[in-house]
């Protein structure tokens, strides 16, 4: 079996790292320590566990120029995303700092006595992390966890584990025991299926893919183990003829090509009103060619690599080297030679049947349909087995508030594609997940609530 995984630059195709990989040996001491240092870190006193966390936060904060730069190299992001990125880490740990104190139980009343409810820690915390956002994922799952005074196995993306093991070393640097939050480099088949086959593992968040999820949940059903799933997405923009529609055109594609479309929530269906697609594609295709498409060290790119030769070839299968006759309307343009570069590329689907229209591409390749109503056109942004996201373009409230209510997805946004926020939930409807990160009541999903009378007869 392969013991150690060569990290690429996925702009350059060169060697940033040599990386261990964790055995299912070295997993199971990870969890037996894990195990160990859970009952000292539940039973830290709620605001000294808040001040670790703040400290995290900060040091977080000290190396975001150092943690933007890891992630460059590693995972082909542009600078600038790269900083917010880091910065996410930052901010949701600040936030989640605030939390062990904020635990609430309840007081219900009860004849003969007095009830409360506390919220208990389950204990061993598993977190898979896909590659595309290594850090800000990482960071939603592992911070509400330790707030609520789990403690945490983490297994990053074998393809993007840099950031990670740098999380994994400040955390320490900050004050957090050996035990706490361990960050375990290594083969999803090996790490990952552990987390899900282990009986101190009492809960498992993953982000991914569907097909790997269904099997994270079936097996998480032999221990009755609870999850929390994000899984894909093949989200809807939708704009109707009323819309800005310079504005609409001018946004589309950040909704869509950010990350390289290496992105659940990116807007890979976009559907115009048919009085207004022809002039909707004539400002679209201006403002596809103009996203900076260069070198992510660069501060003026707007788009970088796809994450490997494996992705892009994916992403080729579905225009290229299609089965179907794939019509491209326009495409931007991408760096030649090394690294694993793809051009913006706009389709129009014959039918809804489309692979391109139903299956996610994860690459900068965006369909886009007419429709004719409100009704066709939240039919056809449901005719989908995902639910993560959308967006509505429409100068009209009661249109944009019907159809987020008549869109089945958990994350919608009108005159916008904004889907993320530390402090707002979020989640998927569908075959796009089970469970919701983020928000104020993110550590419900990481406690269990015991139930206490006390009887005063």
């Amino acid at each position: 079996m392969t013991t150690t995984h060569d990290v690429i630059n996925p702009a350059t195709e060169e060697l940033v790292r040599t990386i261990e990989l964790t055995t299912i040996e070295g997993t199971d001491d990870a969890i037996a320590a894990a195990v160990a240092a859970g009952p000292a870190w539940r039973a830290v006193a709620p605001g000294d566990r808040a001040r670790l966390l703040r400290r995290f936060s900060d040091l977080v904060g000290e190396h975001q120029e150092e943690l933007a730069q890891l992630e460059v190299a590693n995972s082909g992001h542009t600078i600038g995303n790269a900083r917010w990125e880091a910065g996410n880490v930052r901010d949701v740990l600040a936030y989640y700092s605030a939390a062990p104190e904020r635990n609430f139980g309840k007081q219900i009343p009860v004849p003969g006595g007095i009830d409360v409810t506390f919220k208990e820690p389950l204990g061993v915390v598993g977190i898979i992390v896909p590659w595309n956002f290594p850090m800000p994922i990482a960071g939603w799952g592992f911070a509400p966890a330790l707030a609520a005074g789990n403690t945490v196995v983490l297994k990053p993306a074998e393809l993007t584990p840099l950031t990670a093991i740098r999380l994994g070393q400040l955390a320490l640097e900050a004050g957090l025991a050996e035990g706490v939050f361990t960050v375990l480099p290594g083969k999803g088949s090996v790490v990952g299926e552990r987390f899900v086959t282990h009986p101190d593992v009492r809960k498992v968040c993953f982000t991914g893919s569907t097909s790997v999820g269904q099997r994270i949940m079936r097996g998480a059903a032999d221990q009755v183990k609870r999850i929390t799933l994000e899984l894909g997405g093949k989200s809807a923009n939708i704009v109707f003829a009323d819309a800005d529609i310079p504005k609409a055109a001018a946004a589309a594609p950040y909704g869509v090509f950010d990350n390289a479309g290496q992105d659940c929530c990116a807007r890979s269906r976009i559907l115009v009103q048919r009085s207004a697609f022809d002039e909707f594609m004539e400002h679209f295709e201006t403002a596809v060619h103009n996203v900076v498409v260069a070198d992510p060290r660069d501060e003026a790119t707007e788009m970088g690599p796809l994450i490997s030769a494996g992705q892009h070839e994916t992403v080729a299968s579905y225009v290229e080297n299609s089965d179907e006759d794939v019509e491209v309307a326009f495409r931007g343009a991408a760096p030649e030679g090394k690294g694993f570069w793809y051009p913006a590329t706009v389709v129009l689907p014959r039918t809804t049947r489309d692979r391109v229209w139903q299956e996610e591409v994860f690459g900068p390749v965006v369909a886009v349909m007419p429709f004719d109503d409100e009704a066709d056109a939240i039919a056809k942004a449901n005719d989908t087995a995902y639910g993560l996201s959308g967006s509505i373009w429409t100068r009209d409230l009661g249109t944009g508030l019907r159809v987020a209510r008549g869109v089945e997805a958990g994350n919608l946004s009108v005159n916008s594609h904004s889907s993320v926020r530390y402090w707002t939930p979020f989640g998927g409807f569908k075959q796009s997940g089970i469970g919701r990160e983020l928000g104020p009541d993110a550590l419900d999903a990481f406690t269990d609530v015991k139930n206490v009378f006390i009887s005063t007869e």
